[in-house]
């Protein structure tokens, strides 16, 4: 999703994730490699992502790729099929709406359904690094939570307000193939993509041939 060391721990039903945030970003990125962004047309990004079975070495690797390509490209959240990679985690940076930030990664996410009395719909603007410089408001929950597991394979739930839920359910989306303009009406889309073609990415992409 993109912006207008101490490992986690466990506060209750919900990962604090809000702790030695620059630290634990720094030390994921600068062991990572910062790649491109995969962007929409691509195969990978619209299908269903393979579910994560094994916690080791690759996963680590892949996760510390993960923090440097959304440092390079300056997002809040990404999904690996977003750096071409068919695998079900997401890895986040991103403040809420009171400002404090959340730092972490889920594999294997799902969201809780919600109910209707515990949320509200938000309808600010949504953009992702992979459909680069464009926008277009989206109405989601304020309310998100989100269940998976950590890059160890520990069970982790996360709950995300305002922005930050946002991000948590722009993130799960993307690895079960859908894209935030799949969301938007047909006319709502189609802008989006005249934004897409008419702006130029900040960061570098993977062409689609």
């Amino acid at each position: 999703m993109s912006q207008q060391g101490t490992e986690q721990q466990v506060d209750g039903e919900f990962i604090v994730d809000t702790e030695n945030c620059e630290e634990r970003e720094r030390t994921h990125r600068e062991r990572g490699t910062a790649r491109p962004i995969t962007v929409v047309g691509n195969p990978v990004l619209h299908r269903e992502c393979k579910d994560v079975t094994e916690f080791g070495d690759d996963l680590a690797r892949l996760v510390d790729d993960m923090f440097a390509s959304q440092r390079a490209a300056e997002g809040v959240g990404l999904a690996a099929n977003q750096i071409g990679v068919d695998l079900k985690v997401f890895v986040y940076d991103c403040m809420d709406d009171e400002g404090v930030r959340h730092v972490g990664v889920v594999c294997n996410p799902v969201l809780d359904e919600l109910p209707a009395e515990s949320r509200v719909l938000d309808d600010s603007n949504e953009g992702c690094l992979s459909v680069p410089a464009a926008y277009a408001e989206l109405p989601r929950p304020d309310v998100a939570v989100v269940r998976g597991q950590d890059a160890e394979g520990k069970p982790v739930a996360v709950r995300g307000t305002g922005y930050f839920a946002r991000c948590l359910q722009h993130e799960t989306d993307h690895l079960y193939g859908r894209l935030y303009i799949d969301r938007l009406s047909k006319r709502d889309r189609k802008d989006v993509l005249r934004q897409m073609a008419e702006g130029t990415p900040r960061y570098e992409t993977v062409p689609n041939d």
